[in-house]
């Protein structure tokens, strides 16, 4: 009854993505659904700035599933010209967009209780949970792991204290970045740093699930 009446309120994608996290499931590394995810935006307003596109990619087991992936354009209420030239989405144009609500809901549906992976992922996260509050909807429930400061974690990291961008990270691990500032090319790319980040981990100390989550240095969002 009381479930029930926590949920009433709510819209049923909303019910059946919260669902997902009633089963207390152990995972290890090689089990766990991670959800790599990038946004592209109007600006770096997490207030007042919105979300142009969401393009995500799974790995399990060491390993991307390019057929699972996700890619969705936005429709633009909201326009800064002065940013087309980074990301190259016009309010216009030929893409297909859709509204910000239909855009939660495929993106919900997708990562369900997966870990999600991201680069300086505080902003993306908030990027999504300001698009939940302007539904009236709670913030997201998933794990979140930031491939900088994953980063971090390794003996070839040099500065602990430093922001390292993602095309920094493209230049530590010799990654092409193909499809750079687009939602689902830097995601693709995020996803090679993060496994290749993991592989190293691995090889060099015992690596847990429950271990990526560790930050003595947490500072911010996450």
């Amino acid at each position: 009854m009381f479930e029930w009446l926590k949920n009433k309120n709510y819209p049923n994608f909303w019910n059946v993505y919260q669902n997902h996290f009633k089963n207390k499931t152990e995972h290890d590394l090689n089990t766990a659904r991670f959800v790599i995810f990038d946004t592209e935006t109007t600006g770096l307003d997490t207030k007042e700035d919105r979300i142009l596109s969401i393009g995500a990619i799974s790995a399990t087991a060491n390993t991307m599933d390019v057929a699972d992936s996700l890619e969705v354009y936005l429709k633009q209420a909201t326009f800064n010209s002065q940013t087309v030239e980074i990301h190259g989405i016009l309010k216009e144009g030929s893409i297909i967009k859709i509204e910000e609500k239909e855009a939660l809901i495929q993106f919900l549906d997708y990562i369900k209780d997966a870990i999600l992976v991201a680069h300086h992922a505080a902003f993306d996260i908030m990027m999504i949970n300001q698009c939940l509050r302007r539904q009236n909807l709670p913030k997201l429930k998933n794990k979140v792991l930031d491939t900088g400061i994953l980063f971090k974690k390794l003996d070839q990291c040099v500065s602990k204290n430093k922001l390292y961008s993602l095309d920094e990270l493209c230049s530590v691990f010799n990654i092409k970045k193909h499809d750079r500032h687009t939602a689902s090319g830097d995601a693709y790319i995020t996803g090679i740093i993060f496994l290749k980040i993991i592989g190293e981990l691995s090889q060099a100390r015992k690596t847990t699930l429950q271990s990526l989550f560790y930050n003595p240095n947490r500072r911010g969002l996450l």
